[in-house]
């Protein structure tokens, strides 16, 4: 006899994101890097429904990014097309060298890989790079006409840095909306952008090794880069400025009329400062869309749950793709790797953004550096917008948690940067050159950027620090592997700490979080392992006109009241109960153990192509265990094939 047992184990991590709503989900898949630009073409209808009076509406959504945490997303809905988020896709600058503020006799003495493409890539360390400036991957815009575009809704700082992409190249004419905070902050970050990059001029333009007869010969994984015909060099400050004056600043709950059909209100997301989730709201339906949140406290307001609720259909995106790093256990981690450095005689690195995560990290260390004994140590912040970004921090107060807030009353700073400041612990400066050269003391932590250490003074200080094993490097940021940012700079002797801090939600809070915001009948993932995770939904499928609804199964008919017997109607079929789905991989060493302590004797083990065989030679009973699938073969033994059946059960997941 033989029972299969199924059990998936996909051979490759995915990352997903989930359409709920009450009748139907649509789910998007990244397969990977090399293969997200395939998939985010993909056109959504989402659903038709009917309206009270017989009428129908529709509403469309077009993704245009393959980024899991940089949301670019267009919604049709009440003939009002609305772009929700323009992130920008930074880690294809992974695929360049560093851009070193100074002549590097390390980049300068690379061999070329090709003389047939003009100079354009080099080899480093093993690995294949393009000596060029480095270029961004920007938003699908071919897949539809962006000048239809009627307003774009901007959740965070991070996901508006394809802004000048959108409102300087593409003809739209319309109205960019987004928080205070989120406007200045995010100029901030584009100014860095912009700074970094222009102020190493790179001679020369890479463009030949994008052919695809050429890419193709390429190696890994320059070949695999997919849409590189779509990727750009950054913009301009004159571009930035253009863009920014397209956008109207609203604050939380504000309703903004679109055209008398639909109605938009932003709302905490709890995220960074003035970061949003928005509502789409017409006549007759509710549409949430919430991008970048997090329920954790931090120095934002917290997130505005109450106001999600009722809604028919909820967009999540920008999920945490590092859901099993606990974002207080990062930060101790950061201290104790911070302090260990710095006592042995090093210098700590801490590659980041200039705004966000670094606020709530000196929080912490203006807490701990007394009682670690750091007090003497001078922590350096280097950023062209450093000193803006800090002031920011202390003046956005309306937009900070309620502790934060009663601060500015007292009066004291929300933020205890300040008091660093005032003691000369915390320093910033626009670059490593004037001031710093002169105040400039080792050992020392360096607060700087960029997180992709390929432009920036972070460059500088790889190429100073990189050659002592007393010194570290500390990843906090998680947008980029850290593997690959340091491939150009190997050998590397100083040591590597990844202490990624990434308040975003993940899947259990996502769970709990549609719980209380009360849809009508959702749709909630389970995660089987990091990463992946899967739904299963009991529905009956509708189609007509070419039109696919998903509607809630019949209820079970309710037994006659009298002796009568009704007749159930054939209109609807019956949906009987699904089995569960079962998930996960049997640990061979522990399955032996759990049926030696069950009373099986001479328990022996074979391997195969396809997985390994559990032979039971007493029983005469054979177990085989492969990728995605169980097999138990007996003869004509029931009770012994159940029982081990419940055995290999106990390893699996069900769902």
């Amino acid at each position: 006899m033989s029972e299969p047992l199924h059990t998936p184990n996909p051979a490759s991590e995915i990352t997903e994101r989930f359409l709920v709503k009450a009748d139907i989900v649509i789910r998007e898949s990244d397969h990977g890097r090399e293969k997200v630009s395939k998939i985010k073409l993909k056109f959504d209808r989402l659903s038709v429904a009917e309206l009270p009076d017989g009428q129908t509406w529709e509403r469309f959504q077009y993704c245009l990014s393959g980024h899991p945490t940089l949301p670019c997303n267009v919604l049709k809905f009440k003939s009002t097309t609305i772009m929700l988020d323009c992130g920008l896709d930074m880690t294809s600058t992974l695929n360049f060298l560093p851009l070193p503020l100074v002549q590097s006799l390390t980049f300068l003495t690379l061999k070329l890989q090709s003389v047939l493409i003009n100079e354009e890539l080099k080899e480093c360390s093993g690995h294949v790079f393009v000596d060029s400036v480095p270029e961004f991957c920007l938003p699908e815009t071919e897949l539809l006409d962006l000048s239809t575009v009627d307003v774009i809704l901007i959740s965070n700082y991070h996901c508006m840095m394809a802004l000048p992409y959108i409102t300087e190249y593409t003809g739209f004419t319309g109205t960019v909306y987004a928080t205070e905070p989120t406007v200045q902050i995010g100029r901030l970050l584009m100014e860095e952008l912009v700074n970094s990059i222009e102020r190493v001029p790179k001679a020369q333009s890479a463009s030949m090794w994008k052919n695809k007869e050429v890419q193709r010969l390429l190696p890994a994984p320059l070949k695999d880069a997919v849409e590189v015909s779509m990727w750009r060099k950054c913009y301009t400050m004159p571009e930035v400025n253009a863009a920014l004056s397209k956008i109207q600043l609203v604050g939380y709950s504000q309703k903004i009329e679109l055209f008398g059909a639909v109605q938009v209100t932003p709302l905490s997301s709890g995220y960074a400062l003035g970061s949003s989730n928005w509502i789409i709201q017409s006549h007759y339906e509710k549409v949430s869309y919430v991008s970048g949140s997090s329920l954790l406290t931090t120095h934002p307001q917290p997130m505005d749950q109450a106001s999600l609720k009722n809604s028919d259909v909820l967009i999540l995106t920008s999920l945490t793709q590092i859901p099993t790093a606990n974002p207080d256990g990062m930060v101790g981690e950061f201290c104790s790797n911070l302090a260990m450095t710095v006592r042995n005689g090093g210098n700590v690195l801490v590659p980041c953004y200039p705004s966000g995560v670094i606020y709530d990290l000196l929080e912490c260390l203006y807490q701990y550096i007394d009682s670690a004994g750091l007090s003497n140590v001078p922590f350096y912040f280097i950023s062209p917008v450093a000193n803006s970004s800090l002031e920011f921090s202390q003046i956005f107060a309306e937009w900070l948690c309620h502790n934060k807030q009663t601060k500015v009353y007292l009066p004291e700073p929300p933020f205890p940067h300040a008091e660093l400041i005032q003691t000369n612990k915390l320093k910033h400066y626009p670059s490593i050159h004037g001031d710093f050269s002169n105040d400039f003391k080792q050992p020392c932590v360096v607060f700087t950027g960029h997180p992709s250490l390929r432009f920036g003074d972070v460059v500088h200080f790889m190429e100073l620090w990189g050659k002592s094993s007393l010194n570290t490097v500390i990843f906090t940021e998680p947008d980029f592997s850290y593997l690959d940012a340091l491939a150009p700079y190997q050998p590397l002797a100083m040591k590597c700490v990844y202490c990624p801090i990434d308040t975003r939600l993940n899947f259990i809070q996502v769970s709990k979080l549609l719980k209380e915001v009360q849809l009508a009948d959702s749709l909630v993932p389970l995660e089987i392992k990091p990463g992946i995770s899967l739904a299963t939904v009991s529905a009956v499928l509708h189609t007509k006109d070419n039109k696919h609804v998903l509607q809630l199964p019949p209820k079970p008919p309710q037994p006659p009241a009298s002796k009568k017997r009704k007749r159930v109607s054939d209109d609807v079929p019956e949906c009987k109960a699904l089995k569960p789905l079962l998930s996960g991989s049997i640990p061979v060493d522990q399955f032996v153990q759990t049926l030696e302590k069950h009373g099986f004797s001479d328990v022996k083990v074979e391997d195969t192509a396809k997985g390994h065989i559990v032979l039971l030679q007493e029983a005469e009973t054979l177990i085989q265990l492969e990728e995605d699938s169980t097999h138990i073969i007996c003869d004509n033994d029931e009770p012994l094939r159940v029982k081990l059946r419940d055995l290999v059960l106990k390893f699996l997941q069900k769902f």
